[in-house]
């Protein structure tokens, strides 16, 4: 389960992105804390303890702010186009008694013998959403692909998920398959048209000369 730590954070009392930019420039970054019908409040924290926080997995953090200390979960992060560098992030507040959803990655463990065989991994799930609580929240979700033979398939109802976690998407759904590598067919040769001309090969003389040479 992912960790909480402790982050200092600052009330912003400016909106707009010239704003923001400024913030980001001295080392924070622009954020807002919301959620259990209390007011939303525009924060801003040092972006190099974000940062960390993210890489370690971290998903629910106890935000120092104005002497109070308010237990969130990073509800969603942007990046700039290049996904190098944090632009906002939205906090919600939550209890450790609260069950919240989520979107968690989903981990491959293991080497496939499908794809080792040729088969071509096809995966539509990258991110699962899920049930649990607030405290709780997996890091990411492991999928063993270690025994996948080409035509295997893993539904989400095959998934084995930490306890207490309930997946909030149809059972069903296909998270990743082996799929046969596809086989391109030789393309037909064009039939030759009738009446068709053969065409002059370079450096043939033709056929006249061809002859008259035979008769000297």
């Amino acid at each position: 389960m992912a960790e909480t730590v402790s982050l200092a954070a600052q009330q912003r009392p400016d909106h707009g992105s010239s704003n923001a930019r400024r913030l980001r420039r001295k080392g924070q970054v622009p954020g807002i804390l919301y959620g259990h019908k209390e007011a939303t409040v525009p924060i801003a924290v040092v972006t190099e303890d974000m940062e960390k926080a993210l890489r370690h997995g971290v998903r629910v953090v106890d935000l120092q702010l104005a002497g109070k200390k308010e237990q969130a979960l990073i509800q969603e992060v942007q990046w700039d186009h290049l996904g190098k560098e944090l632009l906002h992030i939205d906090f919600k507040r939550v209890s450790a008694d609260e069950r919240v959803v989520v979107n968690v990655r989903l981990e491959l463990r293991g080497h496939a013998p499908g794809i080792a065989a040729g088969g071509v991994l096809d995966q539509p799930l990258h991110m699962l959403s899920v049930e649990c609580l607030a405290l709780a929240v997996p890091e990411s979700i492991r999928v063993n692909i270690g025994e996948l033979q080409i035509g295997s398939v893993i539904h989400v109802k095959e998934l084995t998920l930490p306890q207490g976690v309930k997946a909030m998407v149809d059972p069903d759904a296909v998270v990743l398959q082996v799929k046969a590598p596809e086989v391109e067919e030789a393309a037909p040769a064009a039939p030759v048209a009738e009446g068709a001309v053969e065409p002059e090969l370079i450096g043939r003389k033709p056929a006249a000369e061809e002859e008259a040479e035979e008769e000297k």
